[in-house]
């Protein structure tokens, strides 16, 4: 997540709003964030898309910021097969995003009529009944999820060649996935072949995620270049996403874990 005592050296004349991400659904730190932001009077655009049913301190992710925004890809907790929803107390702001999902119309406008430029981000009611039906059963969801990450933790806390991911003591995490990271001092290379020789073993694993900055687009337009963001890029080449589902058994676990400590003693 985002480091709160590196926000306020960022900021400056051109700072509209704070967006920080609840990343792989840890939303540590979202109270400190929001501190700032008072401060300074912005608002907080919340990325809460991976954290689903996660809270800190007793708070709910997605009731932190202005807005916030979820994501139902059928990789997170909850799918409704595409889509996702926002939140806002805001009704200036809810009556803005209805219209800009229905092709710009107006809230007391009628169907021909566009007030401003618009999409058709229209979730369809199947969709949403498939969500509606999942999100009934989150709590069940998160305990199977937690389970299948101490597995993992159990399993791989003896390594010391991993980095691996804990809960936060204040945090009431929904795990959306289990990344784990190799030391400081391992490079790409070496995570790049144990991604390589546990794949042909048909474990499939990935590296999550290559940095926004030096995505194509992102770079091209705004000139960033490796380098920009040490800590990110660094975190980057070494991370891992193990397999990572409801269903996963212990003993897939076990398989998991045993390969990734083989590969890694090489």
């Amino acid at each position: 997540n985002i480091d709160p005592g590196k926000i306020e050296a960022g900021i400056s004349e051109k700072t509209k709003a704070i967006l920080p991400v609840e990343i792989f659904g840890n939303p540590a730190g979202f109270d400190a964030v929001c501190k700032i932001a008072k401060k300074h009077n912005l608002p907080v655009i919340e990325d809460s898309c991976e954290a689903l049913g996660s809270a800190l301190k007793g708070k709910k992710v997605g009731t932190f910021g202005t807005m916030s925004v979820f994501g139902f890809y059928p990789n997170k907790q909850i799918t409704t097969g595409e889509g996702g929803m926002i939140l806002t107390d805001d009704d200036d702001l809810a009556d803005l995003c209805v219209s800009l999902r229905n092709q710009g119309r107006g809230k007391d406008a009628g169907w021909l009529a566009h007030e401003r430029l618009g999409y058709n981000y229209r979730l369809s009611d199947i969709n949403c009944a498939l969500g509606i039906v999942q999100l009934s059963r989150i709590d069940e969801i998160k305990a199977k999820r937690r389970q299948v990450a101490e597995w993992y933790r159990q399993m791989l806390s003896d390594e010391d060649r991993l980095i691996v991911p804990v809960a936060p003591a204040d945090c009431d995490m929904s795990w959306f996935v289990f990344v784990v990271r190799l030391a400081e001092g391992l490079t790409m290379e070496q995570r790049d072949r144990i991604l390589q020789q546990m794949n042909s073993r048909n474990i499939q694993v990935g590296n999550y995620f290559p940095p926004v900055h030096l995505m194509p687009f992102i770079a091209e337009k705004y000139g960033h270049k490796p380098g920009d963001f040490p800590i990110t890029e660094s975190a980057s080449a070494r991370a891992i996403a193990l397999p990572f589902h409801n269903h996963l058994t212990k003993d897939q676990v076990a398989i998991v874990c045993t390969a990734l400590k083989q590969l890694l003693a090489v």
